[in-house]
Order: structure tokens, then sequence, then C-alpha cells
């Protein structure tokens, strides 16, 4: 009922008898969809604020207000300096206007989520708060009144189209008439209930802060659950949007928060199941140097140009089906064995690692879903976003990179060739990290290097997922990474776009994948 004819006319004339005298000393918005005015006269000082969303439109009533220095505008310049004459309110219309001296007359449509202020000078509108509803430069302050009245004849035809006999009466009266048994009385005794409500609309004794169907509201009338009781308009609006605010921001990141959190949880325990798969493969399959040494105890037993062949296999004490490459020779075959074996004692120590590291990140998810769903009020939810506020992808627009973030550290990766010497040359410390994926194409990343801190391994391990993600390693299954700081790192002259000599590196392999698939933007 914020916004109900009743309690806009209780409200202007309450700001009636407290604005006369004042005179405007500044209209300014710093905010998207809010405007501020200051009033003052002699050392008082009174401030009214319209907060008009897509969402939420209402007026508010700070006691002080520090205007920013910064990306603040100046709104309504011919209103500045003039004096209050009056404030009144549209009869049954949800609206009502301020009048200024030298016929300046600032207009409040107060019409949901087509809300406005709009200005006029002698009699002429001459802006708008909301540029966008530029209908409303048709309004005309003077005619607004509308002649709205209940007729008995009309009602006793039809008491259940009690709203539409009287469209200022709104939502809330009408479920007061209902929870007091409205719909079970007799014409007569229904016409008299009507009328003692709307003695109470025009002459109410408090306001309330009530919650009706789950949703917070401001009413003149006892509905739903009464949380709170006010004296006048004005405490109760400024103690109702402050309230209403809170919770509509709890409700809408709260909801954010835990779906993001949720993605995350699974994606986390997704990945955890299949590095378990992957870890169950490997202790039950049969180990490349296995393979080899069947092969090496056969040579003889192998036909020349064979692509399978079946051997003894000492190891299980059977005969097993092992394929063969005819372009290569078995000893080629078993040279190439061993190397994968011992790969795959790194991949095995890996997958270990990653697993726990996982197992660590499901848990701490876990935990953290738990704790946000123990939330209940604003404040706490903003004191827990600013603590665990999820890792996300940072977009930029022209640069030759792409940008991701994790743990505090910036990830960038090159978006092409000539983009590698731009981020490599122009956009790197020497103590940054380099990284890419070693003896093929690739991208350049760099992790930002910050003061006193080392570069943590899981930082160094996505950066170099990355690297191989965005290399012509990306289909194979492992991908050796090299790192080096960035001092190391020195383009020859005449080189080709991307090409780069790197000194005293490191290497890690890691699986081609990028870790921020679900978070990533690109630039």
């Amino acid at each position: 009922m914020h916004q109900n004819y009743f309690f806009i006319r209780q409200l202007a004339t309450q700001l009636d008898g407290l604005l006369r005298g004042f005179t405007l000393q500044a209209a300014f918005s710093q905010e998207k969809d809010e405007l501020m005015l200051a009033f003052c006269k002699k050392e008082q000082e009174f401030y009214i604020k319209t907060i008009q969303t897509s969402t939420f439109s209402s007026l508010q009533f700070p006691q002080t207000f520090n205007r920013a220095r910064q990306n603040s505008v100046d709104l309504f310049v011919p209103l500045v300096g003039e004096e209050v004459l009056e404030v009144r309110a549209h009869r049954q219309e949800r609206s009502f206007y301020i009048t200024f001296s030298n016929q300046r007359v600032l207009l409040f449509k107060l019409f949901g989520n087509r809300s406005n202020v709009v200005l006029y000078v002698e009699d002429q509108p001459v802006e708008l708060f909301h540029k966008k509803l530029a209908k409303d430069l048709n309004l005309d302050y003077q005619q607004m009144d509308q002649a709205w009245h209940l007729d008995k004849e009309a009602f006793f035809k039809a008491p259940e189209s009690l709203r539409k006999l009287l469209p200022t009466l709104g939502d809330l009266p009408w479920l007061y008439l209902l929870e007091n048994g409205f719909a079970s009385m007799e014409i007569q005794q229904q016409w008299d209930l009507v009328q003692v409500m709307l003695q109470v609309l025009e002459n109410p004794t408090c306001y309330y802060l009530v919650q009706k169907d789950k949703m917070l509201r401001l009413s003149l009338l006892p509905v739903g659950e009464t949380l709170e009781t006010y004296q006048d308009p004005i405490s109760a609006l400024n103690a109702f949007v402050l309230q209403y605010r809170a919770q509509e921001y709890f409700q809408k990141n709260y909801a954010a928060a835990h779906k993001q959190l949720t993605k995350q949880l699974d994606g986390a325990q997704k990945i955890w199941w299949q590095i378990q798969e992957q870890l169950e493969h490997w202790h039950h399959g049969t180990p490349y140097s296995q393979t080899a040494d069947v092969i090496m105890a056969n040579l003889t037993n192998i036909p020349p140009g064979s692509k399978e062949v079946e051997l003894y296999d000492f190891y299980q004490d059977t005969i097993r089906l092992i394929k063969l490459q005819s372009t290569e020779t078995p000893q080629k075959t078993a040279e190439r064995l061993y190397k994968k074996a011992k790969n795959q004692k790194i991949e095995l120590q890996l997958l270990e690692e990653r697993a726990a590291r996982k197992e660590a990140e499901v848990e701490r998810l876990s935990q953290l879903l738990q704790e946000l769903e123990t939330l209940e009020t604003a404040n706490q939810l903003r004191q827990f976003l600013k603590q665990h506020a999820p890792t996300q992808a940072v977009a930029q627009v022209d640069l030759p990179y792409h940008t991701f973030e994790t743990m505090g550290f910036k990830i960038l990766v090159g978006k092409n060739a000539k983009a590698n010497d731009k981020l490599t040359l122009k956009h790197t410390h020497k103590d940054d990290l380099w990284l890419h994926a070693k003896d093929v194409p690739g991208s350049h990343v760099v992790i930002k290097f910050q003061a006193g801190k080392s570069f943590p391994t899981p930082v160094i391990e996505a950066a170099a997922q990355l690297a191989a993600f965005y290399s012509k390693r990306k289909n194979d299954s492992l991908c050796p990474v090299l790192y080096t700081p960035k001092k190391y790192v020195r383009k020859p002259k005449g080189a080709t776009p991307g090409s780069v000599i790197v000194e005293r590196e490191k290497v890690l392999l890691v699986k081609p994948e990028n870790p921020f698939k679900t978070q990533y933007t690109v630039a």
C-alpha cells in the first residue's frame, strides 16, 4: 500500500506540514534509478530519495546524505533555489506534486514500475527523471484528479466487483475484507464493513508493516501478520523501504549464490568421480611396462607386420591379445610402451594429487552450501559473499588476452599469435610466471605476480591446463607444459609472431582442459 492513494494522501499531508518554506538546495542522481532532493530552511535539512527501479518503486526520507564527488549528475536545475509553497496529493490517484516559487512544480507519479518525476515550469513539462517514459511529458498535473466514489446501488448489485467499482482501493484492503469474513456476510453487512474500512483508510490511526503471502507490505489496515506499527507515514515508509530492499537483496542474491555453489559442487563431484574411475582403471588395468615385457619376451613368436597377436602373459599366467602397429617393429612398440610407462607413473601421481585436491574442494563447497542455507538476514549474506565470493572469469574488452581469476591470482591467455606477442612483451612483468604447451603451437599464458606471494600449485596447474587446452595438444590425454619466470623469455629479432626463446624452464604434465569453462566469458 506504499503507493496506494490513501497512503499517498497521508504522506502528502505530512510533507506539506514539514516542507513549506524550505528551499531546494540540490537535485541529483548518483545511482541508477535513484533521485535525491535536498531541502534546507535555515539550519534544518530535509531529504527525499526516490527509488524507481524496474522491480521496486518508492520514496525514502534519509536523515542525512553525503553526496559522492564522482558519478553524480545534477538534475532539475531550474528548481534549485526555489521555495516550497505546497505539497498536494491528487484526488483518488497515485501521485502528488510539490509547488515551488516562480511557477515551478515537481510531479511525483507513483505508478509501480512506470513511476517517474516530472518538472513543470510555468505549467509546461520540461524535464523527466526517467526519460524512457517519454509519454509522461504529456501529463498535465492539474488534470490528474479522479472522481472515483463507491456507489451503493452499484455495490449492492455486485459486491464482489468492489475493486472495479473503486479502482484506487488496491489489493490489501480487499484481502483485509476477506480476512474479516466479507465473503460469507449478508449484503448489508458487507456494505457496513466496507464503510468502516474506508473510514480507517481515510483517517488511519497507525501504519502497519505486515507479512502477507511471504511478502513484506506497508498497510493502513491490520492484514496478515503484523510485524511493526508506526504513527506517521514517513517513519513507516522509511522502515518499510529499508526492510523491503534488504529482503529483496537477500532473496535475489541468496538464490544466485545457492545456484552457483550448487553448480560448482555438482561439477566438482562429477570430476572427482571421473578421477576415481581413472584411478580404478589404472589400478586394475595392465601397466604399459608389463605389456612391453611380454612383447620383448615373445619377439620370435610375432609374425612381421602383425596388427595383433596372442602372446603368453607370464605376469597373469594367461594368453593375451596384444594390439600392434604394422608400421613399426615389435621392438619399437615395446620401446614406445616403456616411454608411456614412465608417463603412466607421472599420470598416476597427478591423478592421486588431483583427486585429493578435488575431494577437498567438494568438502569445502559442501560446507559453504550448508553455511549459506543457515543465513537469514541480508547482513549475514553480505558478509558471507564478501568472504566466499565464487571464482569468476573477468571479461576484458579490446585486450590481446582472456582473463581468468582464481585464488586471488589473475591468469592471462593470449588470443592468437599476434596477441601472444603483445601479451608477453607489453602486458607482463619480469616476475610473472610464463607458461606454454611444450613443442607445439599454442597460446602464451601468464600468471600475474603478487608481491610477497609465491604461486600456489593449484594456480600453476590451472594455468598449465589452459596452456594445454589452447594449444595443438588440446585433444591429447596428457600434455607437457613448460613454465618459467617471464624474465627468462625473450623474442629473437625477426622471429614470427608468437615465437620466443625460453630459458631455465620446468615442465608440468597436465590434462588439457579449461577449468573455468562454467564461468568463462569471451572478451
